[in-house]
């Protein structure tokens, strides 16, 4: 009996080629692509058009495989990259729709508001979003999200539950992330009453604490570390020389776009919480960049610099996955640090700028901070300097 063509025939092969572009390997874009051409089938002997496909009719699909085949694996990719070619060959396809609870879609809101009228950048506003979210779901759930039944009692004691578990720079971030869409619900007639001012701040002074920073010895060991043979440890060896050297932020490095970087100049553009601002690109930088991505950053059609380890080769979608990285990497090198996340390289960078003689003017300079004052919390590493300014002890040694 011969075996019948696949409806989607005619869009198998720029089928495959999306797959491809999207970094998958062999054996898995062949795996979608037979569910792709049995997915045709089914609509094909139910008499339905390809062109008004819908998450409804996948679902149908993929419920009648399991019932003749059994366990269903492999995911539901075909159906993704089905819709985006069909998109890109100008179909008319029912595009598959958000499933977007009322949370979901009053976060959506907050999000658009602090982007485009906040003016905040995508970092903060991506984990402002992310706070209030939480706190929706924690108290609405999947269910109507009627904020006028919420009191700022019911707020304060939610920051309380959440604070025993979180260091003091977090839970301020919480609790700014949380007046700010109170006063938003209030702005856009959600609620009446100003709930976000009766909301305390999270006790703590500025510029109290010092910057800890890692030593330099555990720094080389830890870019030592990175496996450049692979296209992985190419990448994350790149990054870990643009916190070590140009004391990048993560959301700075997942934003960096290809058109940033001037090669003729050495120049990199940086998109940070000050806006844009230019830094000289060091030469083992440069290399650095220069080898993965010509070596290790796989074909994509995406325009950031570092792109996903596996497939779809997309790229890196927030700072999380950067400080995760630099996580497992320190567990690697067998460094015990207290700290996790790549803000202490920041803070190494600027402690070792002191030590050489910058002056503060200068490390500000460089870690493109708004306010110079932020800045003054480094003249306390410099240990020397402050010692010439003790007095001496009653009846002991200066």
């Amino acid at each position: 009996m011969e075996k019948r063509a696949s409806p989607l025939g005619a869009h198998l092969d720029d089928l495959a080629e999306h797959f491809a572009s999207a970094g998958y390997c062999r054996e898995h874009s062949r795996f979608q692509l037979r569910l792709a051409a049995e997915f045709g089938h089914w609509l094909s002997r139910r008499r339905l058009p390809l062109e008004e496909m819908s998450l409804e009719r996948r679902d149908a699909f993929v419920r009648d495989r399991v019932r003749q085949r059994g366990p269903f694996c492999g995911g539901t990719g075909f159906f993704e990259a089905l819709c985006e070619v069909f998109r890109r060959k100008g179909l008319i396809v029912v595009a598959p729709p958000v499933d977007r609870t009322p949370v979901k879609r009053l976060v959506d809101g907050f999000d658009l508001y602090l982007r485009q009228e906040r003016r905040l950048v995508a970092v903060t506003a991506v984990r402002y979003a992310a706070t209030v979210e939480d706190w929706l779901r924690n108290r609405f759930g999947d269910g109507p999200a009627t904020l006028s039944s919420v009191s700022a009692a019911d707020v304060i004691a939610y920051i309380q539950r959440q604070s025993t578990t979180l260091g003091r720079m977090t839970a301020k971030l919480m609790v700014t992330a949380l007046r700010s869409f109170l006063q938003y619900a209030r702005y856009r007639g959600y609620i009446r009453r100003d709930l976000a001012i009766g909301i305390p701040p999270v006790a703590g002074w500025s510029r109290t604490a010092i910057p800890r920073g890692m030593p330099q010895q555990h720094i080389r060991r830890v870019i030592a570390c990175c496996d450049r043979r692979r296209s992985a440890g190419r990448r994350d060896y790149a990054i870990l020389l643009l916190f070590a050297r140009l004391g990048l932020r993560a959301g700075e490095v997942t934003s960096l776009t290809l058109e940033d970087i001037d090669w003729g100049k050495g120049i990199l553009n940086v998109r940070g919480k000050a806006g844009a601002s230019q830094l000289p690109l060091p030469a083992d930088v440069g290399e650095a960049i220069a080898a993965y991505l010509k070596r290790g950053r796989p074909s994509s059609v995406s325009r950031r610099v570092f792109l996903r380890a596996y497939a779809p080769a997309t790229g890196l979608k927030t700072p999380g996955g950067v400080v995760a990285m630099v996580g497992r990497t320190l567990k690697r090198a067998g460094i015990d640090s207290p700290r996790r996340g790549s803000h202490q390289f920041r803070h190494a960078l600027a402690t070792e700028m002191l030590r050489r003689g910058a002056s503060l003017g200068e490390i500000g300079e460089l870690l493109r901070h708004r306010n110079v004052q932020t800045t003054t919390i480094y003249a306390k590493v410099d240990l020397t300097a402050l010692r010439t300014l003790a007095q001496p002890w009653p009846g002991g040694q200066r």
